[in-house]
């Protein structure tokens, strides 16, 4: 991926609609987990704290508690039509997805996360009530308004073109249904130029989302993040050599790629947790 221009960057995206590089890491990272005892461990100890049971366990920094909260707001009815948007391995989906009594469709654009998801769908008891496919946020492939909830954890700072996305939310939403976001607002004077993040930095998405037809019911920083996120990444970066044994080349690169990055410009004002229903 090239480190130049934004511009140059944006050349670097998918006919689907997402980076080539957003993609390829994380079926690098996804691949290469059964093997990265080191980087679970941390990110296990750190990331979350514990906090979220294993066998729902994911590659990110929703706690029980955040995921409690976000399934309150979200009102999934039971019976009712789940999509989780960039659902990687599944955890947090199918966590909600039992919780509620829902179904679930997960989307993803990496193939090694959503063979994971499908093996700990079956694990965890809910294969008759999930399915996971690939497609991304621009372009989930799935019927317009079916959807009685969408959620998404910790990935749409990186969409290449969020408007797009909210429009796709909006479109497989019944109306009256709600979109959940977890995700980082960015500073654009932290990410001009740089790849991904530079390409369509966002600081507030409050004019996005009613733009797109939504009415915000929560937007809320949610406590104690930076105490999670740079330990973690920090930790990543000091195991370097670890993660390069256990995971190979490419997975580590990936990992710490994100990492260092995270840790060296700190380009997230505030994690926040969104709610908006359809209009």
């Amino acid at each position: 991926m090239s480190d130049g221009s934004a511009g140059d960057v944006a050349n670097d995206v998918t006919e689907d609609g997402v980076f080539h590089a957003v993609r390829d890491g994380y079926e690098a990272v996804y691949a290469a987990l059964p093997q990265g005892e080191t980087f679970s461990r941390i990110w296990r100890e750190n990331a979350y704290r514990g906090e979220f049971p294993i066998e729902f366990a994911h590659v990110g920094f929703l706690t029980l508690t955040e995921a409690q909260r976000m399934l309150a707001l979200l009102r999934v009815p039971e019976h009712g039509l789940l999509v989780d948007l960039a659902c990687g391995a599944g955890g947090p989906g199918l966590w909600v997805t039992k919780q509620s009594g829902a179904e679930l469709i997960g989307v993803d654009p990496a193939e090694p996360g959503l063979e994971r998801a499908r093996a700990r769908a079956e694990t965890v008891g809910l294969a008759d009530r999930a399915t996971f496919r690939r497609g991304t946020f621009e372009r989930t492939g799935l019927p317009s308004r079916e959807a009685d909830a969408v959620m998404t954890i910790e990935a749409f700072q990186y969409a290449p073109d969020k408007r797009a996305a909210l429009a796709e939310f909006a479109r497989i939403l019944k109306r009256g249904g709600r979109a959940a976001i977890v995700c980082f607002e960015v500073d654009p004077a932290k990410v001009a130029g740089l790849p991904v993040l530079g390409v369509d930095p966002i600081i507030d998405y409050t004019p996005l989302l009613a733009a797109a037809g939504f009415s915000i019911e929560a937007y809320e920083e949610t406590p104690g993040w930076s105490e999670r996120v740079y330990p973690t990444f920090n930790k990543l970066v000091e195991a370097g050599d670890a993660l390069h044994a256990e995971m190979g080349e490419r997975a580590a690169a990936g990992a710490l790629a994100e990492a260092m990055l995270t840790v060296t410009m700190q380009p997230y004002p505030r994690r926040v947790l969104i709610v908006a229903r359809k209009d």
